[in-house]
């Protein structure tokens, strides 16, 4: 099997979810100006390009970043075509999820967009509240997505991550999975460990079978 890098790339001007802070590289030492090495000093968030939302993001005391079971995040998942009805990807969609997957992938029309531009887009596809309590029903562990948010609701609540990660379901936003089939495939998530972190920026792998 061939792994496929589905991560973001993390550069100056990369797709950051409103409100968010932006990336920054900033050359400190450099080898052309006659210094011994190159260093930059990077600034980003948490939430930075491809991550994990842990239940901390949501839950004081939930689970953080450095605290997510590494076995929930790298094993056999399910990448899932998924249709949309709007926005929206609604629970009768996840039907076609086979029994017993533990984690799921969700490709939307948002990985053939940013396969054409990464640049933010605020009409991206997302999870509906139905969908995400059809997930829980269905013992899912780890919710995966090609958005920087799972959330499509605007009233401010956050049904979808409040559901989620209130259940201890691990959320990976920003994926790239333009190139990757629908079916069974390994998936290898290693976000930083922050500790404490309330979202981990991570670089993730999908092998198709």
């Amino acid at each position: 099997m061939k792994a496929i890098d589905v991560s973001m790339p993390l550069f100056e001007g990369m797709p950051a979810f409103p409100g968010d802070p932006p990336f920054r590289s900033e050359p400190l030492l450099r080898v052309e100006r006659g210094e011994p090495y190159d260093l930059s000093r990077l600034a980003f968030g948490s939430h930075a390009g491809t991550h994990i939302d842990p239940p901390s993001h949501f839950f004081p005391g939930g689970a953080a970043a450095d605290q997510v079971d590494l076995a929930t995040l790298c094993g056999e998942a399910f990448v899932l075509e998924a249709a949309t009805r709007g926005r929206s990807i609604v629970a009768d969609e996840l039907d076609r999820v086979p029994p017993g997957t533990h984690r799921l992938l969700l490709k939307t029309s948002n990985s053939a967009r940013w396969a054409r531009r990464l640049e933010f887009f605020d009409d991206y596809a997302g999870l509906e509240p139905a969908a995400a309590d059809r997930l829980l029903a269905r013992g899912v562990r780890l919710v995966g997505i090609d958005a920087l948010s799972i959330e499509t609701d605007t009233t401010g609540a956050f049904p979808v991550h409040r559901a989620l990660l209130g259940r201890g379901v691990v959320v990976l936003e920003g994926l790239l999975l333009d190139a990757i089939p629908e079916g069974p495939c390994e998936l290898v998530c290693l976000p930083l460990r922050l500790r404490g972190g309330d979202g981990g920026p991570a670089r993730a792998l999908v092998a198709p079978r």
